[in-house]
């Protein structure tokens, strides 16, 4: 007899399931930023520490620079970033935060608060729910 497999027995349905309630959450707080979240995971790593080259940027979020860069030239067509190339190495693409990038990063400074209140946990929870998120991404890296 053949074992049915259920979707709501799987961890990586959980994991799928969270991902879009969070995309949920996120788009009406994003939404009046006119970004969307992967542009608004980029901005918040340029804003932790711009100038980045976009392989830094990729590193942060674990994103290869085919899937950075239309991210990026859309930030910068909105006009929130710049990008020059790297006096050392011209093959590099340094992101800079312009002025309006700088103003965007005051609009949004309650999204993680709001984000963090809408989760209902405490901030003992969510910290060991990181924790536990953060071996199970390095356990996923180790055997892929």
């Amino acid at each position: 007899m053949t074992r049915s497999i259920k979707p709501e027995a799987m961890l990586c349905f959980d994991i799928y399931a969270l991902q879009q309630a969070f995309g949920r959450l996120y788009k009406p707080l994003l939404d009046p930023l006119g970004l969307t979240y992967p542009q608004y995971l980029v901005m918040v790593v340029i804003w932790d520490s711009a100038p980045l080259n976009v392989g830094q940027i990729g590193h942060r979020l674990g994103l290869e620079s085919s899937t950075l860069t239309p991210l990026i030239k859309r930030l910068e067509g909105a006009g929130l970033v710049s990008r020059k190339r790297d006096h050392e190495d011209e093959r590099r693409v340094q992101v800079h935060l312009t002025d309006a990038g700088r103003a965007l990063m005051a609009d949004a400074s309650d999204v993680p608060a709001r984000v963090e209140a809408a989760t209902e946990l405490d901030k003992d929870a969510i910290k060991e729910l990181r924790s536990t998120l953060g071996q199970l991404r390095a356990a996923l890296a180790r055997n892929v």
